[in-house]
């Protein structure tokens, strides 16, 4: 067993975004790609040498080769322990929990999260530092420089490690843990919520259906809720993790989780539906003919969060995303304590969470989470909402009426232009760029707008300041359009164009038709339909 020094040069496309490193299976296939990325983490992170990482991921096509890959680098670079999942599985929030509890380095994800997997899809590494959240930008900049000047890379001379077994096993002096991916989270998820009561929930013959979209959310469900819960077997479906997901799309929203949807409305509907996405750190909230938004879910999270074990206390603060609706500052303003508006990306949370200044988090793209990782969350939240059913003994529609009875409804919706021309995307967002100055006053229709911004970030705990997050159109009467291009994708790019609206009384409107004007206003100013070449957009949450 020797160690290799590998002569190299540099791609120049390996900045990661806000969510790690994401490209197709292709580019990552090529030689030296990912090894290339790996030695820029190990350069880049701090002092490896004799530390522990985490390593596992959703088990998309590519997650075993590169896993091998990546525990012989280790080895190379003088890393003393690496845990890994069993069959290489790890979901997010599981990786950041084992960092956690055993208080390790770090941890390298291998996940494209909800984009999809399979030989023609996507994939993605990120490292997760000390405290169980995604890389601060600081990072993730430092490991980008690198990747630009790299020349070589070290890789242990070895063959694979069998990770289908249990055991420690050693390579070049590094010890190798293969551990069961669901028991430390599944330990974690106990000590939040009452078990107990959701178990007699079941009993009493509650019914939940859980669509695991063939991703790293099959294990953990199907242990926690039909084994720990004693949920009927069958509840949870799709429940393999697959390297093309099964075909499916994971991303757990209205439109890519059609088969559950269609199950919920349908005569045998459950009284709840749940769906997770690739890594497990997503998820979706459905009751009989409703579907709970992201942001509704937060809020309603927020309102009741005493209900909860874990949160019996009470909650410090609250966090959204900037696109994602206002529907949580009403709810922390009524609890008098302060909600914080970060960023898209999750690592923004994670200084507001250690410092304690919020306790629940989320953002519009259906993740939520709160201070027991650093990581959104898909299981968590779909336990917080089994919890909160046990508890109130009310439906979920009732749970989300009532809410809005008391807090008023923020209607909301996400509109994407998919894999558009870079160029013409960026175009589009200078147009805007160059009106924000005029727009102030100007009257559409009933709407009149109030002020326009692109949101910059100053975080409040270390003073990092994000530029260019977004740009927000405000109204008089308190609604929003905010664009931005998201950094998810892995073809062309994607603009994201959010409508949020506040009533306080009209309760029961059909979404796309209480946002008709903001969305005809939004055409009017931005000229979507003229920059990305759409009549209408790809997808509609």
């Amino acid at each position: 067993m020797s160690i290799q020094t590998v002569s190299t040069t540099p791609f120049n496309d390996q900045n990661p975004g806000t969510s790690g490193l994401r490209k197709t299976i292709a580019v990552f296939k090529q030689p030296h790609y990912l090894e290339n990325f790996v030695q820029s983490i190990f350069d880049s992170v701090g002092d490896i040498r004799g530390k522990t990482l985490v390593l596992g991921g959703d088990g998309r096509y590519f997650n075993s080769t590169a896993i091998q890959i990546i525990l012989k680098m280790a080895a190379a670079n003088g890393v003393g322990k690496i845990m890994v999942g069993q069959d290489g599985i790890l979901s997010t929030p599981a990786v950041s929990c084992i960092i956690r509890k055993y208080k390790t380095f770090g941890g390298i994800i291998l996940s494209a999260s909800h984009n999809p997997g399979g030989p023609d899809g996507d994939f993605g590494i990120k490292y997760n530092v000390g405290n169980g959240g995604p890389a601060p930008e600081k990072v993730t900049n430092a490991i980008f420089s690198r990747s630009k000047s790299i020349k070589e890379y070290k890789i242990v001379n070895a063959p694979d490690v069998n990770l289908g077994r249990q055991g420690t096993t050693e390579m070049n002096g590094m010890t190798i843990e293969v551990i069961d991916p669901v028991t430390d989270y599944a330990e974690l998820m106990q000590s939040l919520f009452d078990f107990g009561a959701i178990r007699k929930m079941f009993a009493e013959g509650f019914t939940l259906r859980f669509d695991a979209m063939h991703a790293v959310c099959g294990p953990y469900a199907t242990r926690i809720m039909e084994g720990m819960l004693g949920a009927p077997k069958g509840t949870v479906v799709n429940n393999i993790p697959l390297e093309d997901f099964g075909g499916h799309h994971p991303d757990p929203n209205p439109v890519n989780a059609k088969e559950l949807m269609d199950f919920m409305h349908g005569p045998n509907a459950a009284d709840m539906g749940a769906a997770t996405d690739g890594d497990g750190d997503r998820n979706m909230i459905v009751g009989r003919h409703i579907a709970v938004t992201p942001s509704d879910s937060l809020a309603i999270m927020a309102a009741n969060a005493s209900l909860i074990p874990g949160y019996s206390k009470g909650i410090v603060g609250v966090a959204r995303s900037m696109p994602t609706s206002t529907a949580a500052d009403k709810v922390a303003a009524a609890l008098n304590v302060p909600c914080y508006e970060t960023p898209t990306g999750w690592k923004f949370f994670g200084d507001l969470l250690d410092d304690n200044k919020i306790t629940l988090c989320g953002e519009e793209s259906y993740g939520t989470s709160s201070n027991h990782i650093r990581e959104k969350d898909g299981i968590w939240a779909i336990l917080f909402w089994l919890n909160l059913l046990a508890v109130t003994k009310k439906p979920v529609a009732d749970i989300v009426k009532d809410h809005w009875k008391k807090y008023g409804r923020n209607y909301y919706s996400r509109h994407d232009y998919v894999n558009i021309d870079s160029k013409r995307a960026e175009e589009l967002m200078e147009h805007l760029r160059e009106q924000l100055d005029s727009l102030s006053g100007k009257r559409f229709a009933t709407c009149v707008i109030d002020r326009a911004d692109e949101f910059s970030y100053t975080d409040p705990v270390d003073g990092s300041v994000s530029q260019r997050q977004g740009i927000r159109i405000f109204f008089t009467d308190g609604s929003r359009i905010v664009f931005r291009l998201s950094g998810t994708g892995t073809v062309g790019a994607t603009v994201r164009v959010y409508f949020d609206r506040y009533e306080k009384d009209l309760l029961d409107m059909e979404m796309q038709t209480a946002l008709g004007e903001l969305i005809d206003i939004a055409e009017t100013v931005a000229k979507i339909a003229f920059y990305t070449g759409m009549k209408e957009p790809s997808v509609v949450t």
